[in-house]
Order: structure tokens, then sequence, then C-alpha cells
């Protein structure tokens, strides 16, 4: 699998390459701690101060066999021009300056509280990823979105896995790279949460009064810019219940599953695959790792983590995958 360079790297890449002080690059460990596609996700800086504009081909030109002394009709490709919009996730935080002052250590308390804040961020942008909807315009438009109707175009890349009640999950398969999947952040912006530190103003309590707080302003203008469906796949319709009911994965082969989702990808040397499931559906694999029968399905050291492998390709954990998704149809 080949190493990806040039514009395309992590949050923590942005975050060394954007900040020497070392300290957003501390903000972003703080984010990829729960959900693990925030320390996988590649991200570009956008061609468009609202995103990304991509050019994608639609279709091939015609070629023909020629006789001597015949011509052949002309022909042309032809392409499509999508553009992918960045969102902006923003939060305000304000802190009581004497109730900051009591705790004897000022800048530890208002640490305190905006991790508070960025742990949120975190949750609310995975969810986003998965679960973003054309629906909420303040958004942008997630995985689950995207490939979540078995009679559309890219319906070859959704493999139903048969649940049919309401506790469904899912497990994806994204194929990271410049010319594929990536994360994108408007033209000019930076890579990452930005902060504000607003200093000292007024705030306004639940009846409209003023009290002097601390005040800090976090920003974080991201999006998920799918230039080639075919580096996403989705297994959709995991019943949770008859996965737990049986881990060895006789009545859900979940390893068979990813291996049908690996050979929908067209290439991966020039991608960074990974596969996400639940905390559930990875408890699960670690189960089924145990079984020496499962050759495919190891176990590794991933700086530092003990991370389940299928065919090399990574398996992390994302808190953001629900559990409780309707059927795919």
């Amino acid at each position: 699998m080949a190493t990806l360079g040039g514009s395309v790297l992590t949050l923590n890449d942005w975050a060394k390459k954007l900040d020497p002080d070392g300290k957003t690059a501390k903000t972003v460990e703080i984010l990829s701690q729960t959900n693990e596609i925030l320390d996988d996700m590649l991200f570009k800086e956008g061609n468009l101060p609202t995103g990304e504009q991509t050019t994608i081909r639609t279709g091939l030109p015609d070629v023909y066999y020629r006789l001597m002394n015949q011509g052949v009709p002309k022909s042309k490709s032809t392409a499509a021009q999508i553009t992918e919009n960045a969102a902006e996730l923003t939060a305000r935080s304000e802190v009581d300056v004497k109730l900051a002052n009591l705790n004897g250590n000022v800048n530890s308390f208002r640490l305190d509280e905006a991790m508070a804040f960025l742990e949120a961020m975190n949750q609310r942008q995975a969810t986003t990823l998965f679960y973003g909807s054309a629906a909420n315009p303040e958004e942008f438009v997630g995985f689950a979105n995207r490939y979540g109707d078995l009679g559309a175009t890219n319906a070859q890349n959704i493999i139903d896995a048969g649940g049919t009640g309401s506790d469904n999950a899912s497990i994806y398969l994204v194929g990271w790279g410049q010319r594929t999947v990536h994360g994108v952040f408007p033209k000019g912006s930076k890579a990452g949460i930005s902060h504000e530190d607003l200093g000292v103003g007024d705030a306004f309590d639940a009846n409209n009064n003023r009290f002097r707080a601390y005040m800090d302003d976090w920003k974080w203008d991201n999006g998920l810019v799918v230039k080639d469906w075919r580096y996403v796949v989705r297994i959709c319709n995991i019943d949770v219940s008859a996965i737990i009911a049986d881990p060895d994965g006789t009545t859900t082969n979940l390893i068979e599953l990813m291996l049908r989702a690996i050979h929908r990808i067209p290439e991966l040397k020039s991608v960074k695959p990974v596969f996400y499931a639940n905390r559930t559906i990875s408890e699960m694999l670690d189960i089924q790792a145990m079984n020496k029968a499962n050759l495919q399905l190891k176990v590794g050291n991933e700086e530092g983590n003990m991370k389940n492998r299928l065919r090399n390709i990574p398996i992390s954990t994302v808190d953001a995958l629900l559990e409780t998704e309707a059927r795919v149809v």
C-alpha cells in the first residue's frame, strides 16, 4: 500500500505543519482518542473558499477498429463537475471569572472546560461523517446517506448482511486518497480546530443579566469529498443481536462480508484502506480473531495499540457508528 504524501495529510500531519509550537497537535491528539476515523482520515485544502470542486469522468470515448481507406467517427469522453461544500462546526465557551479564579489555576480550569467542548466537537464531527444529511443544509453529507439505497448507481458497493429489524449496524471500508476519498477544509483556512481566546467579556445568565467570564471561540471548518464512489464500501444490515448471540460468525460471517468488500475496491496500492466498525462489531471481530481457522484476520501492534487487521487492512473502532440503524433497502 502506497505512502500518501503531497497535499493529502492526516489532521496530525496538518497540526505539525501549521503549528510548530505544538498546541494544535495536542488538541488533535485529544480529538482522536474516541473515534479513530479522525486519526486515519486524510485532509487537503480545498480549491474553493467553500470547499472543493472536482471533475469526475462520466463516460469514455468510443474507439474503433479501422479498415484501410476508411475513416472513423470522432468521439470524446464526458465529465461532470461536482462541488463538495465544507461545513462550519463551532462552539463558544464561557467560564465565570470568579469560578475560574477559585480553582487557583485559571489556565488549568479553562483547559478542563475546553476539553469538554473539544470532545463534543469530536463526537459531532464523527457522527456527521457517517450520518450527515442533505436535509440539514448546515452539515455535509455523510457516508450512510451516500450509500443508503440498494437500487442506486453505487449499489454494487453496498453489501446487504441480511438484518431486517431496527438494531442493525454497518461496517465501512474506505480507501483514503487524493483522487478517491478525503476530507477538505476551505481554501485559505487551516485544517483542524482553530481556537480564539476572547479574553474576559460580558456573558449573560438565564435572566439576561450580565456577569464577567473568560470566553473562548472554537471553529472547525471541514467537509467530506468522495471523488470516486468505488473506493467506499458499506456492509449494512448487520443484525447486532444475532451477532452477539453468535459471536463465532456461524449466522453472520463478518469476515466473509469484509472480504467481499475488499474485492469491490478497484485497487489498494494507491490508497490508504481502513475498515470502520462500532465497538460491539469490533468486539465480535476480536473474538473471531481468536479462532485459528480465521487465517485472514490477525491481531497486530500498531503504534502501541493492539488492532485487528484483515488482509493487512486495519480495523478501526468508531463509537459514532450506531447499533440502531434502520434496514437499508
